[in-house]
């Protein structure tokens, strides 16, 4: 990979490592409801990327499907957790899409998992469940859950874009953009109050955190990563973007002031490390998979 390519990966992948803080900053700190400021941000998406919807994809009923799955459910689920747990577990947790997306391949597209990649999905987990469970309490982390809750659906998602024409990055976030928005801004105003005072009391800080959102993350970040999947091979981009997750662990730690725990530093090894040896073992059957989830969650 070029130095410069790098650099843009490097960049992709803090900005995505930063949107995970900056978004538990809104919904814990600031307190804007979660499935509130997801509708915004997909509104927002909508807004900006119309000019993407045309021509119009085919087969627009599996495109709504995916989107509910990339979109509103995940995204409902993802920062539902990110209103309950720290950013740093959740960066971590969040990556559980990878052994998601493969174990999915196997039950439904027929592929075969030898031991390494075995191997690395229990890893993937393990680290989880020792970050997720405190042994005091015997309980689970109640945010995490729906951060784990979110990878399933994202990388369920990932299984139903197998059905679809090809796509660009754009086209599809602008998809997701106009089918999430409205489900997700009705489920507000159903379950959440004081959705509209708190988001316009939170200030430029909340609206930057929006624009942020919205330009920084989908417009940059999945623009750009598409850019590199169109040059690289899969195989080295998905074990470079594990750098997105230790940006969201250290900009968690320095912006937030979470603890770093051993707890969390030997979960986080673990798991990561597992989903390491998932992204650089060949999927034949869907070699995208580990990339999907990582757009779709990114979070």
């Amino acid at each position: 990979m070029g130095f410069r390519d790098f650099l843009l990966l490097f960049a992709v992948c803090f900005v995505w490592g930063l949107n995970l803080v900056v978004t538990r900053w809104v919904v814990a700190d600031a307190g804007v409801p979660p499935i509130f400021f997801a509708g915004v941000r997909f509104a927002g998406i909508a807004l900006v990327l119309i000019p993407f919807l045309f021509p119009l994809p085919k087969n627009m009923g599996m495109l709504a499907m995916i989107s509910m799955c990339m979109g509103a459910v995940h995204f409902a689920l993802l920062f539902m957790g990110l209103a309950n747990a720290e950013a740093s577990a959740v960066a971590v947790t969040g990556q559980l899409g990878v052994p998601f997306s493969t174990l999915m391949s196997m039950a439904f597209l027929g592929e075969t998992v030898g031991w390494r990649r075995g191997l690395g999905i229990m890893l993937a987990f393990a680290g989880v469940v020792l970050i997720a469970f405190d042994p005091d309490s015997f309980a689970v982390s109640f945010g995490l859950i729906y951060v784990i809750a979110s990878a399933l659906v994202g990388a369920a998602g990932g299984i139903l874009m197998k059905r679809m024409a090809p796509i660009s990055a754009l086209q599809l976030q602008a998809w997701l953009g106009l089918f999430s928005f409205a489900p997700l801004l009705a489920l507000s105003f159903l379950i959440e109050a004081g959705q509209v005072e708190a988001f316009s009391g939170g200030g430029w800080l909340v609206w930057l955190a929006t624009a942020f959102a919205v330009l920084g993350v989908s417009v940059f970040g999945h623009g750009a990563f598409y850019t590199l999947i169109k040059k690289y091979e899969i195989s080295l981009l998905s074990p470079l973007t594990l750098m997105t997750p230790i940006w969201g662990v250290v900009l968690a730690v320095a912006l937030l002031g979470e603890p770093l725990t051993m707890k969390l530093v030997v979960g986080a090894a673990v798991s990561l490390g597992g989903v390491f040896v998932i992204a650089v073992r060949a999927n034949k059957t869907m070699p995208e998979a580990a990339i999907t989830e990582r757009i779709s969650a990114s979070k």
